[in-house]
Parts: structure tokens; sequence; C-alpha cells
């Protein structure tokens, strides 16, 4: 009996430990993705990203608010839905749990999810880049609703599968990148190539590892961490 209960401690360490590297790897590539963004409010037309638009496009008010209003709120959701998955942070601080995931859900309903729309729009790589990007902003939005909702409803199991799948297509940024690299530079595709498929792989890639792990458990494994102090349901 002390065996298998010391079993089940060590493999509950390990498994946050597991949980904390992972939200340490988000909020490193938020990190970086800040210095990325914060050039772009220099508003140069030509920054980055941008000189691969059009002076039609770029000259569209509807563009240049979808974009700098996407790119900022973009990085406070991949900062906020990394520290929604550390348990010890929920346990120790229950009230700022709540009030990053309420940052969480709004930030996605009313800004990145509209504004990733509009950008979806002008997306470069003709229509299957913008049916995938405008898909996966509908996708994100509906997980990410449905994950405040059952919060609401307080069915906590189905609230914490639901985050994981939102928070699968919230990191489609960092498999983009990820995957076009490797792409890129390891199977020697071409540009075009490599852009439409991970237009796609980046956010229905993560999805599929979110399901896997939602099969595995780890909704109710996060759910019963949680449970190690009620605090978080008074």
């Amino acid at each position: 009996m002390a065996n298998t209960a010391r079993q089940a401690s060590i493999l509950d360490f390990f498994l946050e430990s597991l949980l904390l590297i992972v939200a340490a790897g988000i909020l490193a590539f938020a990190c970086l993705m800040g210095t990325k963004i914060v050039p772009y409010f220099s508003f140069h037309p030509l920054q980055d990203f941008l000189g691969t638009k059009t002076d039609a496009v770029l000259a569209k008010p509807f563009f240049q608010v979808s974009f700098y209003v996407h790119i900022a709120s973009s990085w406070v959701v991949m900062t906020t839905g990394a520290l929604q998955i550390i348990p010890a942070l929920y346990r120790r601080w229950p009230g700022v749990h709540r009030w990053v995931g309420r940052i969480y859900v709004l930030t996605i309903l009313v800004l990145a999810c509209p504004s990733g729309l509009g950008l979806a729009i002008y997306a470069n790589g003709g229509l299957a880049a913008r049916v995938g990007f405008s898909l996966q902003c509908v996708v994100w939005w509906f997980l990410t609703f449905q994950a405040w909702y059952y919060a609401r409803q307080q069915h906590w199991e189905k609230h914490a599968n639901a985050m994981l799948r939102s928070l699968a297509v919230t990191t489609a940024a960092m498999s983009l990148r990820t995957e076009s690299y490797f792409m890129y530079y390891y199977l020697g595709t071409k540009p075009i190539e490599t852009y439409l498929t991970v237009t796609w792989l980046s956010w229905v890639g993560n999805l599929f590892v979110a399901e896997i792990l939602i099969f595995f458990g780890w909704g109710s494994y996060l759910i019963k961490r949680m449970f190690v102090t009620k605090a978080l349901y008074h």
C-alpha cells in the first residue's frame, strides 16, 4: 500500500513537472514573440511580415486594425494560456487562476479571433490558406467559448478538456514556425508547399495531439490536481 502511494506521488511529481516544462516552453516562445512584435509598433509599412503584402492591402484600415490587434492580443493569449496549465498555480492562488482564465477567454473571443478572421481574408497563398486560417479562428473561438461555458456550469472535466483543445489552437503559432523550419530545411519543400501545409497542420495537428492527451485522461488529471484544495470552487 505504501509503495503504491509512493509510486502515485512520484507519478504526480513527474506529470506536474512535465506541465511546468510545457508552460515554460510556451512562455519562452511568448517572450521571443514579444521581441518580434515590438518593432511592428514603429508602424513602418514594410516591417517584416508587412513587406509581403501589396500596397493596396496595406492601405486598408480594416487590415491595419486587424493586424495590430491580432499581434498584441495573441501575445496576451499565449502568456495567459501557459499559466492556466500549471497545477501549483491554481492550487496556491485559485483567484489568480480564475482571473487569468477570464483574460484568456475574453481576449480570444473579443480580440484575437475576430482580428484573426480579418487577417485571414488577406492571407497569402490563395483560397486554401484563407480557408485554413479562417476555420482555425472559428474553431478557436468555439472551443474557448465552450471552455468558458463549462466552467460557468461547473462541469470541470469538460472545462479542462475544452481548455486543452483551446490551448492547442492557441499554440498553433509555435507549431507553424517549428514545422515551417523543419519542412523547409530538412525536407526541402518549396516555400509555397511549406506555407500551405503548415497553415493547416499547425492547428489540426495540435488538436490531434490534444485529443490523444484527453483520451489518456489529461483533463481528468488536471481536475484531480485542482481538487487537492477546494479553494478554487469556493
